[in-house]
């Protein structure tokens, strides 16, 4: 199983100006991208207070699909100065099948971690199978 909830705040640079003439064409992209990616989960971009958010969501039988992960390492690359977490389980990760993991988006880069207030995912999130 693969669950993954997260979001990203687009933003062209880390500067702290509210002028970003290319964050239109940038947004632009990023739909079509969004688009190919075609999710049957949660999966939105969208302006709210003059900021472009992305908030995605789901749940799969396994983590092939969608690649959520590429979405963040391509927002690093087009627009270094986003910034946003997604919060994952996959319990077919080797060595981290037991964690819910983060992804954490700053400055353009993308770095793994483990979530310490919802692992180890068993028994914090679900109780020890007894079956």
């Amino acid at each position: 199983m693969f669950e993954y909830h997260g979001w990203i705040t687009v933003r062209e640079t880390a500067a702290a100006d509210d002028e970003d003439p290319r964050l239109p064409d940038i947004v632009d992209e990023l739909r079509l991208h969004i688009a190919q990616m075609d999710s049957p989960y949660l999966l939105d971009l969208r302006w709210m207070n003059g900021e472009p958010f992305i908030h995605l969501g789901g749940s799969s039988n396994h983590s092939s699909s969608p690649d959520v992960v590429e979405l963040y390492e391509h927002v690093a690359l087009i627009a270094p100065g986003s910034y946003g977490l997604l919060h994952m389980h996959n319990d077919e990760e080797p060595s981290h099948e037991n964690e819910v993991r983060v992804l954490r988006l700053v400055r353009g880069m993308v770095t793994r971690h483990t979530e310490v207030l919802l692992s180890p995912y068993i028994p914090t999130v679900e109780d020890p199978f007894t079956g």
